[in-house]
């Protein structure tokens, strides 16, 4: 697994939302690991369901703006969402990203969806505009 980049360290975590949603973050400051601190820190203040229609609506707008639509992932992006809030459940007593990182290091490896999807069906149109349920493994 390569090494945690986090782009966006030096924001405190209202920062990030700002920046992100706002679209003033540079996409060159935003990573997986950005990703991740970012639905660590919309489902610390909200239900699963509403920090997930949140990042959906973040992604997209923040995807728009940079001129790369078309990278955006349904699929990926809700099954990303499951994961951190599975594990953001698990462990609720970390109460820092850099804690939950530490304890969720699973995370961050960009290839972790692999043990839930195939390539085909991950790597499918549908999936990519649409919920795909996995093939591989039940998501927790």
């Amino acid at each position: 697994m390569e090494p945690i980049r986090l782009g966006t360290a030096a924001l405190s975590d209202d920062a990030l939302v700002d920046e992100f949603e706002s679209c003033r973050l540079p996409a060159s400051q935003f990573h997986h690991a950005d990703h991740i601190r970012l639905a660590w820190i919309l489902l610390g203040r909200m239900s699963e369901a509403e920090a997930t229609d949140r990042i959906v609506a973040a992604i997209k707008r923040f995807a728009a703006h940079n001129g790369v639509s078309e990278k955006y992932h349904h699929t990926i992006t809700l099954a990303w969402m499951r994961l951190v809030a599975a594990a953001r459940q698990a462990t609720p007593e970390l109460g820092d990203f850099e804690s939950f990182a530490a304890q969720h290091a699973e995370l961050f490896d960009v290839k972790a969806l692999r043990s839930f999807y195939s390539a085909e069906r991950l790597g499918s149109l549908e999936a990519k505009a649409g919920w795909l349920k996995p093939d591989q493994c039940e998501l927790p």
